[in-house]
């Protein structure tokens, strides 16, 4: 990231050489000051961002805490993606279970 060259203050009190055939003095200056106006306005908007940012951070931090206090096991919530699979299988196997109780059970009544 680049870093800042120049404050505000560091504009006001650029000085420039005039020579003979050189821009208005005046013209210069309100120029200048309206550089000043937007850079005061970017440094406080930056400022606003990495207070936002850091307020954020710690929301997700306590946001973790919270989620692992609810769930302390920190290998359940890797492995989600993992039980799903096994999840889906073994409902699957219930299904066809219940199915074959059903045919036992209700038999003749089923298929009629």
């Amino acid at each position: 990231m680049a870093s800042i060259m120049y404050t505000p203050k560091d504009i006001f009190e650029q000085e420039f050489k005039s020579s003979m055939r050189g821009y208005d003095k005046k013209e210069v200056d309100e120029f200048l000051d309206d550089i000043i106006k937007d850079y005061e306005t970017y440094m406080s908007t930056i400022e606003e961002l990495r207070q936002e940012n850091a307020r954020l951070k710690e929301e997700v931090k306590q946001a973790k805490k919270r989620q692992e206090t609810v769930h302390p096991s920190a290998a359940s919530a890797s492995a989600v993606g993992s039980s799903h699979v096994a999840t889906t299988a073994t409902n699957f196997d219930i299904l066809k279970r219940i199915s074959r109780l059903e045919k036992e059970v209700f038999g003749k009544q089923i298929t009629e």
